[in-house]
């Protein structure tokens, strides 16, 4: 069976690949844990267009659009199918490249003429664990927080053989290593994820395997309509910003929380969104005329810990989200303006 196994492999921008990983010191016992961070979520309440670019049949896209409503069912999202060439999520179904996503908002930096997600095969929940990629979610099986010892020498044997046919490199870095802890989403480890796959007793030191999970665990639901990803609250308004008038004082008032600010460019030119202030954000813009079109994100390229984003901007609407780089516990006071 270990021979059969198909095993989506991670699409991470290859400049993530190495980016070091930031600690802070908790509290009473004197040692680091990882700042979990939600560097590729959509702006909460967003519409995602999907699009089919080649390939599928109509019962297959039925099931893409079936297993996307899972999501959809518990996140504030909205999956929109259209066949527009700019949609968020873009889809093909070559057989000969496995499945596949790119993360979150990654998906924007995609080139228009390239998918952003293959369905190469669609067991089981596949398409909704693709899905899962797409919103934002890594492997489970890849969580810092996971007790899976590898039985290295036997995984890297057996997904060297067909259908994954990789490299040792390959393996490491789609089955073995864990994730950084800021590329993660932040829950403990959860076996009935659907972002798990199965892994049979003889790949891990325990003799204990993984279980296929073809639907979303009670975890997966909870977790993506929490607070600390996509809840159905209340919209959060976008507080309005004019360029290259003073700066706007704002605050994370509690932890998660994420300010949303817009403004308009009516002349287009070089323009600098900042933050001011001794609190840690971060910062992505959005536009033009679009609250998904990720244009820039920036954590510490401002003055000590503050966001700075500077980019040559079309006339349009434009928003800038804030968030503290501690999502999980980080609040204060900061202030923002655009100037051009």
């Amino acid at each position: 069976m270990a021979r059969k196994l198909k095993i989506c492999h991670d699409k991470v921008l290859p400049q993530e690949i190495f980016r070091q990983q930031r600690t802070v010191k908790t509290r009473g016992r004197n040692a680091s844990r990882a700042v979990f961070e939600f560097r590729k979520m959509w702006i909460n309440g967003s519409t995602l267009r999907v699009s089919f670019m080649s390939g599928g049949t109509a019962a297959e896209r039925a099931l893409v659009k079936k297993q996307a409503m899972w999501w959809s069912e518990h996140a504030n999202l909205t999956f929109e199918f259209i066949d527009v060439p700019d949609a968020e999520i873009r889809i093909t179904f070559d057989e000969n490249d496995g499945a596949w996503s790119y993360i979150g908002t990654d998906c924007r930096t995609i080139p228009q003429n390239e998918a952003t997600m293959n369905l190469g095969f669609m067991d089981g929940g596949t398409v909704a664990h693709e899905f899962g990629h797409a919103i934002g979610l890594g492997h489970e099986h890849q969580n810092p927080q996971g007790g899976i010892e590898w039985n290295e020498d036997i995984v890297i044997r057996e997904l060297g053989r067909p259908p994954n046919s990789w490299t040792p490199a390959q393996v490491k870095h789609n089955v073995l290593e864990k994730y950084r802890a800021d590329q993660i989403r932040g829950t403990t480890f959860d076996p009935n994820s659907v972002m798990l796959y199965f892994f049979p007793g003889s790949w891990t030191k325990s003799g204990k395997g993984t279980k296929a999970n073809e639907k979303l665990s009670d975890m997966d639901k909870a977790f993506i309509a929490s607070a600390a990803a996509y809840p159905r609250s209340t919209p959060v308004q976008a507080v309005k910003l004019t360029v290259n008038d003073k700066a706007k004082s704002a605050s994370i008032g509690k932890p998660g929380e994420e300010d949303l600010f817009s403004f308009t460019v009516k002349s287009a030119g070089r323009h600098t969104i900042a933050t001011g202030g001794n609190t840690d954000v971060i910062m992505k813009l959005f536009g033009p005329n679009s609250q998904t079109g990720l244009i820039a994100e920036d954590d510490d390229s401002g003055v000590g810990s503050n966001a700075r984003i500077i980019a040559d901007l079309i006339p349009g609407q434009y928003f800038a989200q804030i968030r503290h780089f501690n999502k999980a516990g980080g609040t204060g006071s900061y202030s923002i303006s655009v100037r051009k």
